[in-house]
């Protein structure tokens, strides 16, 4: 039957094309006055939302894109037009459905023509990111050369202390030497008692130091020489920078002209930020390395300034020992006086006298052009220094700029994740408005991951997802004896999709209960699809929860900051399982001393439940347990007795398969004191039992008959979802309880959400099949507009939960 139905033809397009063209001229041009953008035509995007519907208005889009292709464009819509256009309510009469027809029409074509305008915003921020990334890439190049330069530095400035160590050490040595020469001077002076051989000495001395002046003189000249290329070459250096910086200003300008074209072009870079987040991290810890390595380039000038500083204080002691010479001369000078008074020697003791004055004065000079040389190597050592503190600040100069760039960067990354954040969250609103206005129940399709028992013997992929713009996160190919079968719903998620991620998808829906709407979110298909994994998950693990424990956790999270607000509300749970086409209350205390069990073999008296539907399409079950509850701690506690209560069982197909249809009822009371607003919301999960094959898995006894009574509710519920697309005037609720308990889900005023799992295994694609064939109808299903329940009547004050 799904089969038939998949290839079926689509409904004839004449009516729906009556009533498109039937739109009067001027509201035509009404939509055409707005500011254009690009011409493009509209059929092509009537085509993205007749995908959803299972391409059932393709005809009619059509028609419609060659009647108005000529006289519109892309719309551009700011903010409140878009608003606006989401806030607007029909007028005109009561009873007159054409005017309503009419307007109802013209919304549509509205709201079309801004979902094509957000198509090209979206393409435009897929260019600017893919620029940015381009920057970034750049500005890591630019730091990996910084830190190979500083690198390369750091290896020099190590190379230049060794050989400065080397020095002080030699210089040690020969000041160590000079002293016991020194000293040995001194005791020749002493014995020399002779006024003569003093003056010879005063005046070997005297023109010793004039002759070390001269040369202290002309080391000035060098010195001052070297310092006027030095300045020179900084003044060059100066001038390189202000090229470099003019360059850089003009890049910054092209890159601001280049930011303001990027803004408007389109962008889709939801799958591409966990790279840009990659990036940016990476570029944090090469930023951090670089201050690891500027902190030793600090330490290493420290240390050079250290040894500089006791380079300059022997220097010091050098030159007090040489005035200390030169006042042991001058006390000479002082006894040679007092010896020309008294009487003088012999010639031969002059002769020896001057033979050591002669050694002395060598001695003397010797010195004299040690020191001139130590002078020589501190002054190196001066200029070594300065030179570090100039590529250090430059390095520091050049460091503040890569640190801005990448600031710069990470604003312009923040802006685009906002931007692409506000625009994900309209186009979501601008969806599910359009989705509320036809009608349609949502489908989302999940793909399991494939488990190590799956697919043995075989590698073929029977799963793919297609990578078009329009059918991106969407769509989904199956593959049978090499033939491709494409279907297209609100959202696919793939074999990699997180818990959470799949929740945000559905957290919007889940606010609606709160709002005062009946939502209603079940899971079909066949048995070890990975349906309850997705409704109940694995609750005592925080990341693999399922859909039920997330959604009650944001409705009370909610609740709870409303009462800011003036809201209070009122939460009431209860929990049953439909088994062989029997009732189970999962809550009920009798349930495990054996009173509560309907089912018995010789058909033995339990408690009847029965289904019923009010004429406001609520719908309740007599006698079932129904707890007030107050804190999600209470519903985990629910929770977990429900499913030891559920019925399970093991079969050929599934260790744990699932026996029964679970259904999990949240009925919300809420009132504001302020205003004394009442709303009435419910939220119905459902995890239905799959379905599955007698000749796979095997069944027999008690088995049997479950695979058969779930098989049978199933059946009987594709036989409402084709009644309800052919539009019949009969739908065949009664014909199980599954569906006269979802009756008000499917046939009434309730937003509902399917999920459709799917097994990847290659021996479960003929199921696969069936079940998309059968999620595909559901979504092209049309039933009433969802309507909010409220009131101002005061609420109970009883069992209320603030």
């Amino acid at each position: 039957m799904a089969s038939r139905n998949q290839n079926r033809p689509p409904r004839s397009p004449s009516t729906k094309k009556d009533g498109i063209d039937y739109v009067p001229v001027d509201k035509r041009r009404k939509i055409g006055a707005a500011r254009m953008v690009g011409p493009a035509s509209i059929g092509r995007g009537r085509q993205a939302f007749s995908m959803v519907n299972n391409r059932q208005d393709v005809t009619a889009a059509s028609d419609l894109g060659s009647a108005e292709g000529s006289d519109c464009g892309i719309v551009e819509f700011t903010k409140e037009e878009v608003d606006a256009l989401l806030n607007e309510k029909l007028k005109g009469k009561k009873f007159d459905l054409k005017g309503k027809l009419e307007q109802m029409t013209e919304l549509i074509k509205r709201l079309k023509l801004c979902i094509k305008w957000f198509q090209q915003v979206d393409e435009n921020h897929v260019l600017e990111k893919q620029k940015l990334q381009s920057a970034i890439e750049s500005v890591e190049k630019k730091c990996k050369d910084n830190e190979v330069e500083m690198n390369n530095k750091a290896e020099e400035f190590n190379v230049v202390l060794s050989d400065l160590k080397k020095t002080i050490s030699s210089l040690e040595e020969r000041v160590a030497k000079e002293e016991s020469y020194k000293l040995d001077a001194i005791d020749c002076h002493r014995k020399e008692k002779e006024a003569r051989v003093a003056g010879e000495k005063l005046q070997a001395s005297l023109l010793a130091e004039l002759e070390k002046t001269r040369q202290e003189k002309s080391a000035a000249e060098h010195k001052a020489v070297s310092f006027e290329d030095m300045y020179k070459r900084a003044q060059e250096y100066n001038v390189s920078l202000q090229h470099y910086n003019s360059n850089l200003q003009k890049d910054s300008e092209t890159l601001s002209e280049s930011l303001k074209r990027v803004e408007m072009e389109k962008l889709t870079i939801v799958e591409n930020l966990s790279n840009l987040r990659c990036h940016n991290k990476a570029l944090q810890d090469q930023l951090a390395l670089f201050k690891a390595s500027q902190d030793e380039s600090f330490k290493q000038k420290e240390s050079l300034s250290n040894e500089l500083r006791c380079l300059r204080g022997e220097l010091q002691q050098v030159r007090d020992d040489r005035d200390r010479q030169v006042t042991d001369v001058h006390a000479l000078t002082a006894e040679l006086e007092k010896f020309k008074e008294c009487a003088g020697k012999s010639f031969e003791e002059v002769d020896n006298l001057t033979i050591k004055s002669k050694a002395l004065e060598e001695t003397c000079s010797s010195r004299g052009e040690q020191i001139r040389l130590l002078q020589l190597q501190l002054d190196a050592a001066n200029e070594k220094l300065k030179i570090a503190d100039l590529s250090s600040s430059e390095t520091r100069i050049e460091f503040e700029a890569q640190k801005r760039i990448v600031r710069e960067l990470q604003d312009r990354l923040s802006d685009a994740e906002f931007q692409l954040s506000e625009g994900e969250k309209l186009r979501k609103k601008l969806h599910n408005t359009i989705l509320e206005l036809k009608g349609n129940i949502r489908v989302f399709c999940r793909v399991r991951p494939l488990l190590p028992d799956d697919g043995v013997g075989t590698e073929a992929t029977v799963i793919s997802y297609p990578t078009s713009t329009e059918a991106l996160g969407r769509g989904i190919d199956l593959i049978q004896s090499g033939q491709k079968y494409p279907f297209t719903f609100d959202k696919v998620f793939n074999h990699e999709t997180s818990q959470q991620d799949v929740f945000v998808e559905i957290s919007q829906l889940v606010q609606s209960a709160l709002d005062g709407y009946k939502v209603c979110i079940f899971a079909y298909g066949q048995t070890g699809s990975g349906k309850t994994y997705t409704m109940m998950g694995r609750p005592e693990t925080s990341e693999q929860k399922g859909l039920i424990p997330r959604s009650l956790e944001q409705i009370f999270q909610t609740s709870q900051s409303l009462q800011a607000q003036g809201w209070k509300y009122k939460m009431q749970a209860s929990m049953l399982e439909i088994y062989n086409e029997t009732i189970r209350d999962l809550l009920s205390t009798n349930r495990s001393s054996g009173f509560d069990m309907s089912r018995t073999e010789n058909g033995g008296p339990g408690k009847q439940y029965t289904i019923k539907h009010d004429t406001n399409g609520n719908t309740c079950v007599s006698d079932l347990t129904i707890v007030d509850v107050c804190s999600i701690k209470e519903i985990s506690s629910l929770l977990q007795q429900a499913a030891q209560s559920r019925s399970v069982g093991r079969t050929q197909m599934n260790e744990q398969s699932s026996r029964s249809h679970f259904v999990f009822t949240l009925r919300i009371s809420g009132v504001n004191e302020s205003t004394e607003q009442q709303v009435q919301g419910v939220l119905n999960l459902i995890d239905l039992a799959g379905s599955e094959r007698l000749s796979k898995s095997m069944s027999t006894g008690d088995r049997l008959k479950e695979t058969q009574a779930i098989n049978k509710s199933l059946s009987s519920l594709a036989d409402v979802i084709f009644a309800l697309a052919k539009k019949e005037d009969h739908i065949p609720f009664r014909n199980s309880k599954l569906t006269y308990l979802l009756q008000p889900c499917l046939g009434g005023d309730s937003k509902t959400l399917m999920f459709v799992n799917i097994s990847p295994d290659p021996s479960s694609v003929g199921e696969s099949l069936c079940s998309l064939r059968f999620a595909a109808r559901v979504n092209a299903c049309e039933i009433g507009i969802p309507r909010r329940q409220t009131t101002v009547r005061p609420l109970d004050s009883r069992s209320s939960c603030s």
